[in-house]
């Protein structure tokens, strides 16, 4: 008969983990990567409220001149909501879509929101006082959360 060879079966004697260095080395690699990237999603979380508002600000002064070419105005600030989602007479009164006598619109389904306020109120007063900055005697329309957002 051969022997059995069992050294398969031996208890393996040594390092059964990592140290404390190996494991601070990893996680300084990782805080470095993490702030390499990091700045990256900031940057283009950033970009994205911006490109939203800058979509929404097109979208709205574009229906605001199909209103004015309907009706030979803008609407007004205090009718702004109901006249750009309802549907108008030439008066710019507001009725459901599909209404009889009410021949235009709805310009919008909604007044979006502004994304670095995520709320949708339009006004005409200062910066920070509304999302939107809307004037009714000349269409001019933008957000209105600081003064940076002007310039779209």
């Amino acid at each position: 008969m051969h022997p059995i060879h069992t050294s398969h079966n031996l208890v393996r004697r040594g390092r059964s983990g990592f140290t404390l260095v190996e494991i601070l080395i990893v996680v300084t690699i990782l805080a470095i990567l993490a702030a390499m990237v990091l700045p990256q999603f900031v940057s283009a979380t950033t970009e994205t409220r911006e490109n939203s508002i800058r979509m929404n600000v097109f979208r709205i002064r574009s229906q605001l001149g199909l209103y004015h070419q309907h009706h030979g105005g803008y609407p007004s600030l205090d009718g702004f909501a109901d006249q750009m989602t309802l549907a108008t007479d030439i008066d710019g009164n507001t009725a459901p879509p599909g209404s009889n006598g009410f021949p235009y619109g709805p310009y919008l389904q909604e007044i979006p929101p502004n994304a670095n306020t995520s709320s949708s109120d339009v006004g005409d007063g200062a910066v920070g006082s509304s999302a939107w900055f809307y004037n009714e005697a000349t269409g001019e329309f933008h957000a209105n959360d600081s003064d940076e957002m002007f310039a779209f």
